[in-house]
């Protein structure tokens, strides 16, 4: 993926309760990832090129200034951007809370935003398994995944792990080999199952999504899983 470095940001959604758990905030959605999930609902956004640059972003992020309470840096994949760190400090000293929505492939930033305090919470999306997170993604990424899982667990900042699900792509057997690995890194807490949405655009063409798992009691002593969409 080759970032537009003076401009790497697709759009901004300049207002949503939905995003950030009880805070109001505007989303900025990153051109460009290194995954090519089958699943994926923002193919515009992953395959297509930024049209914002920093400056135009932050002159937005002035004006909403004691509006809002977030910004939530979401994609694509926000951290793959060369300037990420430097936009994140600059929203940080307009004293807004910044969110981060991650596929975790770029642990060596995270760890630089983690050290020096820049994030309030992170949203890590966990695709699959190593036997199938290569053709989920197209990648070979869950190595750069698991150390950014590791780096959270560890910080003890509040973060979410959240898994799209489609029903041809992951069952419920490869769910709790999931539920299971995740305890096995020490995470606890809430685990968010997003249902794949039927009838929207996505990188591949795939069949219909059943929603199986809801009948499963998927949850544990020390994690509680979530059904969304």
């Amino acid at each position: 993926m080759k970032e537009n470095v003076n401009t790497p940001i697709y759009s901004i959604t300049p207002f949503t309760l939905l995003d950030y758990a009880h805070k109001s905030a505007c989303i900025l959605w990153f051109a460009g990832c290194n995954m090519r999930c089958l699943y994926c609902y923002n193919p515009e956004i992953v395959m297509g090129k930024g049209t914002i640059s920093f400056e135009k972003a932050l002159t937005f992020l002035h004006s909403r200034k004691n509006l809002l309470d977030a910004v939530v840096f979401s994609g694509g994949e926000c951290l793959l951007h060369k300037n990420s760190i430097q936009l994140i400090t600059e929203v940080k000293k307009m004293g807004f809370l910044v969110k981060i929505d991650t596929n975790g492939s770029r642990p060596e930033v995270l760890q630089q935003i983690l050290e020096n305090e820049l994030i309030d919470y992170v949203a890590l999306d966990f695709k699959a398994m190593p036997v199938h997170f290569e053709k989920i993604t197209q990648s070979n990424l869950f190595l750069p995944f698991e150390k950014s899982l590791r780096l959270l667990v560890e910080s003890g900042l509040p973060f979410e792990v959240r898994t799209t699900v489609h029903s041809d792509l992951i069952d419920t057997n490869h769910m709790q080999a999931m539920i299971q690995y995740l305890e096995q890194q020490n995470y606890q807490g809430n685990y968010y199952i997003q249902h794949f949405v039927n009838g929207v655009t996505t990188l591949e063409k795939l069949g219909y999504s059943v929603r199986e798992l809801e009948k499963e009691n998927l949850s544990t002593a020390r994690i509680k899983v979530h059904f969304r969409g």
